[in-house]
């Protein structure tokens, strides 16, 4: 596989072997339209939370969007692991649903075609950034792939009191994800929360960061084994729905726009109440010093108006 790929201004500077360089969605900075980009939700399920302790892939989806919300593909499938499945009361996969599924290295094919040209997308993208790291780049997927979190996203620019997929959601449009603890059911809640997010911005947002990287390779023909309770194909987002339903009930995405954005680097982890006032005293400081310099700029196009207007009235007297 070969990758290409520009970066333009936010990286949070992890290099080396990690699938992903992350960007952010702004209201003030330069990049791309982010209505324009093209987006590959990615969530996995595994048998543990961290991979360095031996944790495994056991299911993972892929929704490739539109940043209007057309959905072009959807991919999922359970992943045999090769250790015992755990984590059961999280995602209800047993150990025999696994039988005769692929492994991560049978499938990297199928992630690099879904990856190509999109930007990467998760709730808590660092999630599923280390476990690609540790299972699908060791067996060819490229490195240095743009990524964007939409839980950081959110904490930057929406103000709620907890930021879960599902709580954001229900709160944000009013309804609670289905599917819940499913690799697809999460990677289509989460697609559904970037196309709103994106509609209903008070401002254009922008897409800052490393831009979506173009891969050559395809998939090896494996085998796929989806549930079967979710398998089935959305074609479109439900922004009509979303829209049109009783201002009441849904739709409080007007009210809960920040002033003014938070850095994303501030709005990573827990994100406690200590962290939310770090974060919104940083962005307070950043407006005080723009509005400052703008201000300097404007005095000193002022003063430098008026000593040419002097000097013209000096040179007219003068003849």
């Amino acid at each position: 596989m070969r990758q290409t790929g520009d970066d333009n201004v936010l990286d949070d500077g992890r290099a080396g072997r990690r699938a992903l360089r992350f960007g952010a969605l702004s209201r003030t900075r330069p990049g791309h339209r982010a209505l324009d980009l093209e987006y590959a939700v990615v969530d996995v399920e595994t048998t543990g939370l961290d991979p360095r302790r031996g944790a495994k892939v056991c299911e993972i989806a892929v929704v490739r969007m539109r940043g209007d919300g057309t959905v072009l593909r959807e991919f999922t499938t359970l992943v045999d692991p090769r250790i015992p499945v755990t984590g059961q009361e999280f995602h209800g996969i047993a150990v025999g649903d696994v039988v005769g599924a692929p492994r991560a290295a049978d499938i990297v094919g199928d992630l690099a075609e879904l990856f190509s040209g999109a930007v990467l997308v998760g709730h808590n993208l660092d999630f599923e950034g280390r476990f690609l790291d540790a299972e699908f780049v060791p067996a060819g997927l490229p490195t240095g792939l743009a990524g964007l979190c939409t839980l950081r996203t959110l904490r930057s620019q929406i103000d709620l009191e907890r930021y879960s997929l599902p709580r954001a959601s229900h709160v944000l449009s009013g309804h609670w994800p289905t599917g819940q603890h499913t690799a697809l059911g999460d990677a289509r809640a989460c697609a559904q929360l970037l196309a709103e997010l994106l509609r209903n911005a008070p401002g254009e947002l922008r897409y800052a960061g490393p831009g979506p990287v173009t891969l050559t390779g395809r998939s090896s023909g494996a085998r796929l084994k989806p549930r079967r309770s979710l398998s089935g194909l959305v074609t479109r987002l439900s922004l009509g729905a979303v829209r049109a339903a009783p201002a009441h009930e849904l739709c409080d995405w007007p009210r809960r726009w920040r002033p003014w954005e938070l850095d994303p680097e501030l709005c990573a982890g827990r994100f406690g109440e200590e962290d939310r006032t770090a974060a919104v005293a940083d962005a307070a400081l950043r407006r005080r010093r723009r509005e400052a310099a703008s201000a300097t700029v404007a005095l000193t196009g002022a003063l430098a108006g008026a000593a040419a207007a002097a000097t013209l009235v000096r040179r007219l007297r003068r003849r």
